[in-house]
């Protein structure tokens, strides 16, 4: 399974969002879009799709911004990928809802176990990943970086 350029940019302004969360107001889309390298009209779409989805609130104004609406120990990986993209699945054949009678192959593959396999593996780490673990990686990763400065 491909995660998609904007399920990617939807995963690091949740990310972006999760690590200044503790600070308790909002952050503008311009703020965000520069921290991770987003376009910033492109962001407002996805804020505004993560806002639908029950992910982040807005709050409008000269302080306005957005802001998630759990913490972020409450967020998975897997539900805002499941979000923006759909079920977690490396073949059609086993989505979840979708009808196995569609291939003509299904009743004999052997293929298919692998595919479930694959759909659980992925399933469990994404589900199992909050945005917590990630904002605890990312302070450990700004705190361990040493700038090399040369003259």
């Amino acid at each position: 399974m491909l995660v998609s350029l904007k399920c990617q940019y939807a995963l690091r302004a949740i990310l972006d969002l999760a690590c200044r969360y503790d600070e308790g107001k909002p952050v503008k889309i311009a703020e965000t879009a520069k921290a991770q390298a987003i376009p910033a009209r492109f962001l407002e779409v996805i804020l505004s799709q993560l806002k639908q989805g029950g992910f982040v609130a807005s709050q409008r104004g000269n302080v306005g911004g957005y802001y998630l609406v759990r913490a972020p120990k409450d967020i998975s990986v897997g539900d805002v990928i499941r979000f923006v993209q759909g079920p977690l699945a490396p073949v059609e054949c086993v989505r979840k809802g979708r009808s196995k009678s569609k291939c003509p192959l299904h009743a004999g593959c052997v293929l298919l176990p692998m595919w479930d396999r694959v759909q659980k593996a992925m399933s469990d780490v994404y589900d199992t990943t909050t945005f917590q673990d990630l904002v605890g990686q990312e302070r450990k990763k700004a705190k361990d970086y040493v700038p090399g400065y040369a003259i």
